[in-house]
């Protein structure tokens, strides 16, 4: 379990990097803020990045996106490594780095267009659909560390939002929420797009049954992603394709106690360890 759960931690294949270099660079969020406590979770990772991407497959436009050219349908698991890689890399990594990354994200979004099944064209790289894209991201990895990890007060929240604000414009969002309040009301504002689909369902199924960790590990992976249904704000946790895919009696306890100990497990050298001996510019043991 520890093994399955130490590689979701670190780069994936062809993509390893050592949060170690350069000595002393800094990161676009603060190391003493909040993003970097909430990205040393991994349990938080899973189910905030699950519950994220259920609300971008709310939305019209992101759905077709996300889903025709993402890439969770041929490999979930990879897919979420590498999104998990790009996470780390925009709260761990030098910010010379992180930079370089989003450059590369940014242009491949660039060739990906089309149009919704009703015709509504969209680009990957529409400045709206950006804001909702990580806005959600925030949000889900907020409330996961919030409900599960330990309770964040309204000022932390708010202050995750703002630690988000310097990767969000490399990435082309320039209207992404500062504070829970505007995620509120940017929530409130794309609320009449949200629909269901049966995309939802499908990309449900997909997380319950992939093999992203060992056979015996998977009544795990699909309590955790029966947590982050659980975490899904109104507009989307009513459709119909989420109704009942929530935490059942009992269990938002047991996420609760595997999620605090998560934090004890034998990692290994993370990306959050790395970057700290980064910043002392020296070699911690």
């Amino acid at each position: 379990m520890w093994k399955t759960i130490r590689e979701l931690m670190q780069p994936p294949p062809g993509m390893a990097f050592d949060f170690r270099q350069p000595p002393g660079e800094p990161a676009l969020a603060p190391a003493d803020g909040v993003s970097w406590r909430v990205f040393a979770n991994p349990l938080v990772l899973f189910i905030g990045g699950v519950a994220a991407v259920l609300l971008e497959l709310a939305e019209p436009s992101v759905r077709s996106g996300v889903w025709d050219k993402g890439g969770f349908q041929r490999d979930p698991g990879m897919r979420l490594r590498r999104t998990g890689f790009a996470a780390m890399m925009t709260v761990y990594g030098p910010r010379s780095a992180a930079e370089q990354l989003i450059a590369r994200v940014v242009r491949v979004h660039g060739r990906i267009e089309g149009s919704t099944p009703d015709g509504l064209p969209y680009h990957a790289n529409d400045p709206r659909l950006l804001d909702w894209v990580q806005a959600t991201a925030v949000f889900g990895f907020i409330e996961a560390y919030h409900r599960y990890a330990a309770p964040l007060s309204a000022a932390e929240k708010d202050r995750a939002f703002v630690e988000a604000q310097p990767s969000a414009r490399l990435y082309g969002a320039t209207g992404v929420p500062q504070s829970w309040a505007g995620w509120d009301a940017l929530l409130g504002a794309t609320a009449p797009r949200l629909e269901g689909s049966a995309i939802l369902l499908e990309f449900l199924r997909i997380m319950n049954e992939a093999p992203i960790v060992p056979p015996l590990l998977r009544p795990l992976q699909r309590l955790l992603v029966r947590a982050a249904v659980a975490i899904v704000p109104r507009p989307v946790a009513s459709l119909p394709q989420l109704r009942g895919q929530g935490l059942r009696r009992g269990e938002a306890a047991l996420v609760r106690l595997l999620t605090r100990l998560a934090p004890l497990l034998p990692l290994g050298d993370t990306p959050e360890r790395q970057a700290r001996r980064r910043l002392a510019g020296r070699e911690m043991r």
